[in-house]
């Protein structure tokens, strides 16, 4: 016998019919196999080892087991197809050396006990035209049809009721005005059918590029374009990097505010400083808590963090369910609440998932996160270590159980504990007042009254852990804090990790502390300190019971970004389906597609002091050269009337060269000023433009061949 794919007539291949069975239909292992030949006709092929009596045994399941006589082929219309306009007949090639005839008769089919003799006769003359889906069902006198052969064009092509229709649902759009290809200043916006609602509102720590700058947030412009079309805005936790900006934003835009109660209680208190609590509307919800934005509904799903009431969130719109897992890790032994909701996640999945936009921060690292329990533990080992020593412990001000933990360890070895650091305080307070924290009477202590306790008695709580310049402990290490002196008594943890970018500021502290006679525990030297992100196989986890079509990854720079797209390709998904984005991106998601559709406006705003956006990229140029070669300012004072010098020049050098060790250097860029505006004076040059253009130009020269070096040359021409 041949095989199956193997073509008499030329080398194009015979389409096959797709092995499929109808629902209604059993086909035991002596059934007939439907094949198509080169004119398009069924040839029916036993596959019985009895080559003598080729027969069908069609079971029906819904007649439990009855037999059903098949017909003739000349019933069999509803199995006929069609091969493609044009192409020339040729004859049926019969699969089975019997059915091989030279008179074209086909085998005979058994069905039950009585044997048919049909003859299936080659076409010669155009091949018959497909007969309707309707057709088909008449012939086999049910409702639904018989699946006996397969609709399939010549072409290969799959045709009739397996065509694929496209989805008649709506495209939802995702905006990234922040949070890609950066750690912070998370912000997105979702819109479907014309309505808008905001996802977070962080902000993020200026860089060593940005001297002088205080914090940076995100650009509202294309918000505030569409204020008319935003329902709200949608919080997931309170993290600087996902409420840090929103005072920012309503100066501009005043919307509805949804979160969980601690996020709700940290950011009222963040906008009592901009006296915008009046104008706020605070909404608190809870996990399981839906709320309606327009045409879409946002359901609240609890997660797992570092700091307590942390949501993902799922988005149900006409165009498809969204789930955003926010940021989240999978903690199974919390120290806090309780873990994540799985099963919300997997019933959400279970039903349908257009999109998936997970936290990527953690993506670099394999396994699992480890649990907070393990922190305790440490904690009780360094407790005990440094029994003869002041306990100061660094951490991040939001991480209110890693707090809990060290209060409850200090209560058990008869310790006061004193706060300090505004946002420490301010933490603590709020969560002390809405009850997530169990603080034990006498416990804590005020800042002022440190000094009153022996040192061995006290813990001190601050802030600093990211070697933040302004931070309590970065003042201490530097003998800058007003309240703290640090030195050889001390015993200093620092119960975080350094975020990435600010490996350098936290090691110039640690370096400072180690300088006082400090003993300094920090980083991996003991686990005082988990993530509060998802290791590579809690990803895994998500991404395998939520099952989604298309994969965003999110919250992170691009190595992060790129490391979860594979994770998630290593699942199954295919690379058309991943999306890695940047911040300005706009995305189209459909049922049948995800495109790209360009860019908004979207960027970072400085904020320095009081100015918000008034130090851009010439400010901060300017301050970085200023920074890196220091300024020069040349005075001189001239009579108008007739050009000549009446006083000066006069040099003035601030961080470029020390003028009393320089002055050769001075006194020769004097002359070179003088020799610059007796020239001007020569030549009729009046225009100070043109007189400060020249001196620049001659001092910046001689300046870089005297010392390698371009200081800013700031000229000052006055006339009398």
């Amino acid at each position: 016998m041949m095989d199956q794919n193997e073509n008499l007539i030329g080398r194009r291949p015979t389409p096959t019919a797709p092995k499929r069975q109808h629902p209604s239909r059993n086909i035991n292992k002596q059934s007939d196999q439907l094949l198509l030949g080169a004119d398009g006709r069924v040839i029916i092929d036993n596959l019985s080892n009895n080559a003598e009596s080729k027969s069908a045994n069609v079971t029906n399941s819904s007649d439990n087991g009855a037999k059903r006589e098949v017909k003739d082929s000349s019933k069999l219309k509803r199995t006929r197809t069609r091969t493609n306009a044009g192409r020339p007949n040729k004859s049926s090639t019969n699969i089975n050396k019997e059915q091989a005839t030279s008179d074209g008769k086909t085998a005979s089919v058994n069905a039950k006990g009585q044997s048919t003799n049909n003859q299936n006769q080659n076409q010669t003359g155009k091949n018959k035209k497909r007969q309707t889906f309707n057709n088909r069902k008449k012939a086999t006198g049910k409702g639904s049809p018989e699946v006996t052969a397969t609709d399939v064009k010549a072409t290969g092509k799959k045709t009739g009721r397996y065509s694929k229709k496209k989805s008649n649902k709506p495209s939802i759009k995702v905006a990234f005005l922040g949070g890609l290809n950066e750690i912070g200043k998370n912000i997105t916006l979702f819109e479907c059918e014309g309505d808008m609602f905001v996802l977070d509102c962080g902000m993020t720590f200026p860089d060593g590029e940005m001297p002088g700058v205080d914090l940076v947030i995100p650009d509202f412009s294309y918000i505030e374009k569409n204020v008319d079309k935003i329902k709200g805005l949608v919080i997931t936790h309170g993290h600087e990097d996902h409420i840090g900006a929103i005072p920012y934003l309503l100066k501009k835009v005043n919307i509805p505010i949804y979160a969980t109660p601690l996020t709700i209680g940290l950011i009222g208190s963040k906008l009592k400083e901009y006296n915008l609590v009046k104008k706020a509307k605070l909404n608190a919800v809870t996990p399981g808590h839906r709320i309606k934005l327009g045409c879409m509904e946002v359901e609240f799903i609890h997660v797992n963090h570092s700091i307590p009431d942390a949501v993902g969130v799922a988005i149900y719109s006409p165009a498809g369910t969204l789930v955003h897992t926010g940021d989240f890790k999978i903690d199974c032994t919390p120290v806090q609440g309780e873990m994540t909701d799985l099963g919300k996640f997997a019933q959400i999945g279970s039903q349908g998932v257009l999109a998936l936009f997970a936290d990527s921060t953690n993506a670099e690292r394999a396994g699992y996160t480890i649990t907070e329990q393990k922190v305790i533990a440490s904690f009780e080992h360094l407790f005990k270590q440094a029994e003869n020593n002041r306990i100061i412990i660094a951490s991040f001000a939001s991480n209110i159980g890693r707090i809990q933990q060290i209060i409850n360890c200090a209560h058990k070895y008869d310790r006061k504990v004193a706060f300090s650091g505004r946002s420490m305080i301010n933490y603590m307070a709020i969560a002390d007042e809405m009850g997530y924290l169990d603080i034990p009477d006498e416990v804590i202590i005020d800042i002022d009254l440190l000094n009153k306790y022996p040192k061995e008695k006290t813990v001190l709580l601050t802030t600093g852990s990211q070697g933040e310049p302004m931070s309590a402990l970065t003042r201490m290490a530097y003998s800058d804090h007003r309240k703290v002196e640090v030195g050889p008594d001390d015993f200093i943890i620092i119960s975080a990790n350094p975020i990435p970018g600010n490996e350098k500021m936290v090691g110039a502290v640690v370096n400072e502390l180690l300088k006082k006679g400090c003993t300094v525990v920090y980083e991996s030297m003991y686990e005082v300190h988990v993530s509060g992100h998802a290791c590579q196989e809690e990803l895994k986890i998500i991404q395998g019971i939520v099952k989604p079509k298309y994969f965003i990854p999110v919250h992170g720079e691009q190595k992060h970004l790129h490391h979860h797209a594979q994770l998630a390709k290593s699942m199954g998904m295919k690379h058309s389906n991943v999306f890695i984005g940047d911040i300005g991106d706009v995305i189209e998601i459909n049922e049948d597609y995800l495109k790209y559709l360009g860019k908004v406006p979207a960027g970072r705003i400085l904020v320095d002091g009081l100015g918000v956006g008034d130090v851009g990229s010439i400010v901060l140029r300017d301050r970085k050269h200023l920074a890196q070669d220091g300024l020069i300012v040349v005075v001189c004072t001239m009579d108008f009337s007739n050009g000549y010098i009446v006083s000066g020049p006069d040099i003035v050098s601030r961080g470029f060269v020390y003028v009393r060790e320089s002055e050769p250097l001075m006194e020769t860029a004097k002359n070179k000023v003088i020799k610059v505006l007796e020239g001007c004076n020569e030549d009729g040059v009046r225009e100070w433009g043109i007189m400060k253009t020249k001196i620049k130009d001659e001092l910046a020269k001689f300046f870089y061949e005297q010392t390698k070096r371009s200081p800013m040359i700031l000229p000052i021409i006055m006339e009398i």
